[in-house]
């Protein structure tokens, strides 16, 4: 247990300081790109691949890892450039999202760079909606300013891997499901595909889906709420917010509600691509109700008809 609270305390210790730390990586000779380092289980260089028949064509292969068969995706043809060479300097960068491993073929690892939330903005708006990032910040290279882009790693696995926002069989309870129609939720991504992800899931339920695309822009809406005079426990069934966002990331966004008292009772859910054994310590080290791994339809129906009984009740 000492082990698994460490960890949440190496992550929950960031709650006050919005901070978060960078893998730099090139796909490119000069483009820098960047995934969150807590993603990350290792570097190393790309190990012997076994070919998949039929498989995605941005997945290129199998390696195995200590016993472990992971999927490499090329991440340069993932996002639309063209794809790598044998030639280049590859890498394969091994991560867990949602659940599962998955390496990231990619050229030079650059370095790792600790920086705060409040340092990281949303793409602009005239890149549309098809590109592949989440976000984009500035750092110091060589004596020079340079951009770069964070990856939206949650849209590129949604290409590979066909996420079912469909409901089992017997999670459903009908009683509740229409008390809960036509009340609101507020959801919290910077990843727009996240948002369709629960979107989805949950309009099922007849439930009405407020987005916002970061910590910042929710605790602005939340406290416009509050200043026009609103109850927010009344004007949302609950909110459900991602960890890792620019401006504001979800850890300081829960921090920031339960430390008002107009809105210090709002029923939070913490819904991240984080994996690990310490769920139950991360709720209540943070502060939020619950906390689920990303993406699971299923669990998200139990928390909001846990939360719509709590309401009869």
């Amino acid at each position: 247990m000492s082990g698994v609270l460490s960890s949440v305390d190496q992550r929950t210790n960031l709650v006050g300081e919005n901070r978060l730390e960078l893998l730099l990586f090139k796909l490119s000779h000069r483009q820098l790109f960047a995934i969150n380092v807590f993603k990350v289980k290792e570097v190393l260089k790309v190990p012997i691949m076994t070919k998949m028949p039929g498989a995605n064509t941005n997945v290129i292969g199998v390696a195995s890892l200590r016993g472990e068969s992971v999927p490499v995706i090329d991440l340069r043809a993932a996002i639309g450039y063209r794809p790598m060479h044998e030639d280049e300097e590859q890498n394969l960068i091994i991560t867990e999202y949602n659940r599962s491993v998955q390496g990231f073929l990619v050229g030079h690892v650059h370095n790792i760079v600790n920086t705060t939330w409040t340092e990281i903005a949303p793409p602009p708006k005239t890149a549309g909606k098809s590109n592949f990032l989440t976000a984009i910040t500035h750092i110091e290279d060589e004596g020079e300013k340079k951009i770069v882009e964070i990856i939206d790693v949650e849209k590129v696995l949604a290409q590979i891997i066909d996420y079912d926002i469909s409901i089992s069989e017997g999670v459903l309870d009908e009683k509740l499901a229409t008390q809960m129609v036509g009340m609101n939720v507020l959801v919290v991504d910077d990843s727009s595909t996240a948002r369709g992800q629960i979107k989805g899931t949950l309009e099922q339920l007849g439930l009405n889906i407020i987005e916002c695309g970061d910590g910042l822009e929710a605790l602005n809406l939340l406290r416009k709420w509050s200043d026009e005079g609103k109850d927010v426990t009344k004007e949302l069934m609950m909110m459900i917010t991602d960890a890792e966002m620019p401006e504001m990331d979800g850890y300081r966004l829960t921090y920031e509600v339960r430390n008002d008292p107009r809105m210090r009772d709002l029923f939070i859910t913490l819904n991240t691509s984080l994996s690990g054994s310490f769920n139950d310590a991360m709720v209540e080290k943070v502060g939020c109700d619950r906390f689920i791994s990303k993406f699971q339809p299923d669990l998200l129906v139990s928390v909001a008809q846990e939360r719509m009984q709590q309401i009869l009740d």
